[in-house]
């Protein structure tokens, strides 16, 4: 049954009811009350949603303010649902007594907000939004992180090891130390222990433990590989470590070194093993002496004389200099280092080395000036700094020997030509600079 759409506004203006009489199911009863704005704009209806049916359509929920009603869309029992026929669409609202319970409870709700200050208000929504921030980083440290007991047990469950420096050293000493280990074993323990003994306590346990006669024994090895890493663990475990420099002395360290530079065939294992006798030579008076008791400055000779690349002069200049220049700044220190008790005794330890004199009388004073004749600025920098030392003790010889002004003179226009070139280039700060004033002192010094 249909009503006309004008029976239908009749209706409306005069508050009958109006029932559904399809032959479907309904979604609820609808009944037609008289408009509130005049009748003639918009229904009410007072709609309900049946139970069997409220599972399957979508639910709106309603304020105190109309709002539209799409297709499909029900609404909880007890609200209010009109038909705007300007705009032909349906709206609801709360209802009456849905209404009235929501007014007293935002009543209640604007009250308790009025009763805060505006300041009061702001540190309660920062304290809401802390204890929030708070609580998603509470969440996500425990999502990342896991407890250490649990993470022991999956290690034990994996059988796994977690070892210290001591437990990893002495691992690698009983494996050192096994008579059927290869060279190739022997060249990846000594480099595992390389990189632990750069710590001076690791350096200072290996000793403890018996490692260092063990490393010592490499260095007598007839493989290549196992002399060279053994020199440089050794180097490595002296470097800055005075007291693995006085048990290195005590177990015969310098004199190994010194056979193993003299008998040692490639370069690479010379290399490693001057290392070894620098780091154990530098700040250690007592092992310098030792060292030219023994001969030392006579053999970095004869090594001096063979190397024709250039490289071992480099390496021992540089180690001449750094013994040289170590005495000389201890004994420029001020008034207050010679009231120094331990002061005046490494100046009397020192006093006992005779290292300028040796120099000079195994003629220092001519060999160094011949890295001069090399290609490589690096190399000319360290013979010009190592004779600027020596300048005390073999100015004489520097004097005599006629070859060097010649250098000297032939060295400062190539450098001077150079530093023309970076000025040009607007460089700063010129390497070529430091090498003439290198060459201006030396060539002052021997006028």
């Amino acid at each position: 049954m249909r009503l006309s759409f004008t029976l239908f506004i009749l209706l409306s203006l005069h508050g009958w009811t109006l029932h559904h009489i399809h032959g479907h199911k309904s979604e609820g009863a609808l009944t037609v009350v008289e408009s509130t704005d005049g009748g003639d704009e918009e229904e009410e209806e007072e709609a309900t949603v049946g139970d069997e049916d409220e599972g399957h359509l979508e639910v709106v929920q309603p304020t105190e303010l109309w709002q539209t009603l799409k297709p499909g869309q029900a609404v909880p029992a007890g609200s209010h649902v009109r038909l705007n026929l300007q705009t032909g669409e349906r709206e609801v609202r709360l209802g009456e007594e849905q209404l009235k319970y929501w007014s007293q409870e935002h009543r209640e709700e604007q009250e308790a907000l009025s009763s805060f200050s505006p300041d009061e208000l702001k540190r309660a929504m920062k304290k809401i939004k802390a204890d929030s921030i708070s609580a998603e980083q509470q969440a996500s440290a425990g999502s990342r992180f896991r407890p250490l007991e649990e993470l022991k047990k999956d290690m034990a469950e994996l059988d796994l090891l977690v070892e210290t420096d001591v437990q990893i050293m002495k691992r690698l000493l009983e494996q050192l130390n096994n008579s059927n280990a290869s060279p190739e074993q022997r060249v990846g323990v000594l480099q595992e222990l390389e990189y632990l003994v750069h710590q001076v306590d690791n350096a200072q346990t290996l000793c403890a433990m018996g490692g260092l006669q063990l490393v010592l024994g490499g260095l007598n090895s007839s493989d290549f590989r196992v002399q060279e890493n053994s020199a440089l663990v050794l180097g490595s475990a002296l470097s800055s470590n005075p007291a693995v420099q006085v048990q290195a002395v005590e177990n015969g360290a310098l004199q190994t070194l010194l056979t193993a530079l003299a008998t040692a065939q490639p370069l690479h294992v010379r290399k490693k093993v001057l290392f070894a006798v620098a780091s154990l030579l530098r700040h250690f008076p007592l092992a310098q002496q030792h060292f030219l008791s023994r001969g030392g400055l006579q053999l970095l000779a004869a090594l001096f004389r063979q190397d024709g690349g250039g490289v071992l002069r480099t390496r021992i200049a540089t180690m001449l200099y750094d013994l040289i220049s170590e005495k000389e700044l201890l004994s420029q220190r001020g008034l207050e280092a010679f009231l120094d008790s331990a002061h005046q005794e490494r100046l009397r330890q020192y006093s006992r080395v005779s290292l300028q004199a040796e120099l000079l009388e195994d003629g220092w004073c001519l060999l160094v000036p011949q890295l001069l004749d090399s290609t490589e600025h690096d190399y000319r920098e360290k013979a010009l700094r190592t004779l600027l030392a020596m300048a005390p003790v073999c100015l004489q010889e520097f004097r005599s020997h006629g070859s060097l002004l010649d250098s000297l003179v032939s060295l400062r226009d190539q450098y001077q030509d150079l530093v023309q070139s970076e000025m040009i280039l607007g460089e700063e700060n010129s390497y070529f600079l430091e090498m003439v004033e290198l060459i201006d002192a030396l060539h002052v010094k021997m006028k």
